[in-house]
């Protein structure tokens, strides 16, 4: 019974505010943002290894380039970058400034979190600082690899359950079953408004066509199509069996075969070449030549219903409400700002995960006072 015991007397710990305020409050104002810098620097690798389906653990932290194993000594978060001018030591080659701006940014809003929720709440403070971790994350990861992993998203949905109820405060309850509650609303608000707007998107704006540069090649992959800029899993085309990828082809190269000048027709369940119908399943690999393809579109893909479930498991509904009403505008300010600056083909190509996490980063750090100075006047 005691080694059960001990183990809930340490989350007891962790979470007593008596033990917090034993020691002066900016001594931990210090040691968040030391450990928002390391945490910054584990999200480094997270950011470049998850995607890829590596490990984020083995092989340790090397040269992107050159593979040189860095020693720690070499590997301590904000410094190292500044002192070696951003590059590798081994090889000289550049290391992006990424790395030093996701530390920087991580540590910041770790300070923050505390400065904002430290005095009243630290097991608030700590909960926040490791959701704006997975909210950074999945932000940059967007931005390169337009896709949010389901470790970040379904994992984050999970781990905000359990602590929510753990921690009830967080939803502003007092029980297990009002953090229980609330979490769950959240999740299922969270990824149910989000699945609607997908839905009725759908509906009006079911078609994107996308134009190809010449001779290059698009390739019909296991999991996704490789565009020349981009991926796009099917996951994120293909929600209905009437959902259709057509293009004209001047080429098709199968494994075993070869086409010319033939339409191509691609659902979940058949594939067309010509007059041909192919079982898709049978085809592992699909390069096509083509000037343009017309894919099957939505206002949302499937990784921000689950993003916005993973947000609603922390931030309860009112929080999923405040960040789509506040994504949207963000979106609307990013969309005009680059037709301004003459960039309108940018708008496209840009994430709406980012704008989310935000948003939520937004409703931490005074989004909830927002609302109730805007509904009540105080």
């Amino acid at each position: 019974m005691t080694g059960m015991a001990d183990p809930l007397i340490l989350v007891k710990a962790v979470f007593n505010r008596d033990y917090w305020a034993a020691v002066p409050f900016h001594f931990w104002s210090v040691v968040m943002f030391v450990l928002g810098s390391i945490v910054g620097s584990f999200l480094n690798v997270v950011i470049y290894r998850l995607p890829l389906g590596k490990s984020i653990i083995h092989p340790p932290s090397h040269c992107p380039h050159c593979g040189y194993s860095i020693p720690w000594y070499l590997n301590i978060p904000l410094v190292t970058w500044v002192y070696l001018r951003g590059r590798c030591r081994h090889c000289d080659a550049p290391i992006s400034v990424r790395y030093f701006l996701v530390e920087l940014l991580t540590a910041m809003l770790f300070l923050n979190a505390w400065l904002h929720y430290g005095f009243r709440w630290p097991a608030v403070a700590l909960i926040y600082s490791g959701f704006l971790s997975l909210l950074i994350a999945a932000t940059f990861i967007d931005f390169e690899h337009f896709i949010i992993p389901d470790e970040i998203t379904i994992g984050g949905a999970a781990v905000g359950f359990i602590i929510s109820i753990i921690v009830p405060i967080l939803h502003n309850g007092n029980s297990i079953a009002d953090g229980m509650g609330a979490s769950l609303l959240g999740i299922g608000f969270g990824a149910g408004i989000v699945y609607f707007i997908l839905r009725v998107g759908k509906i009006f704006f079911g078609r994107q066509t996308i134009a190809i540069p010449q001779e290059a090649k698009i390739i019909f992959g296991q999991e996704a199509i490789h565009l020349p800029d981009k991926d796009i899993p099917y996951e994120d085309v293909f929600y209905r069996d009437s959902d259709e990828i057509v293009l004209e082809a001047r080429t098709v190269e199968l494994l075993d075969r070869c086409y010319k000048n033939v339409p191509v027709k691609l659902r979940p369940g058949s594939l067309t070449i010509g007059q041909e119908a192919i079982d898709p399943e049978s085809v592992h690999h699909m390069e096509v030549v083509s000037s343009s393809i017309v894919l099957p579109r939505e206002a949302m893909g499937m990784g921000d219903v689950k993003f916005m479930a993973a947000i609603g498991a922390f931030l309860g509904w009112q929080g999923v409400l405040f960040c789509l009403m506040v994504s949207s505008m963000i979106g609307a300010v990013v969309g005009v700002g680059l037709i301004a600056a003459r960039k309108r083909d940018w708008s496209s190509k840009l994430p709406y995960g980012p704008y989310i996490a935000m948003a939520a980063a937004i409703w931490i750090f005074g989004g909830r006072k927002f609302i109730y100075w805007w509904l009540f006047g105080r």
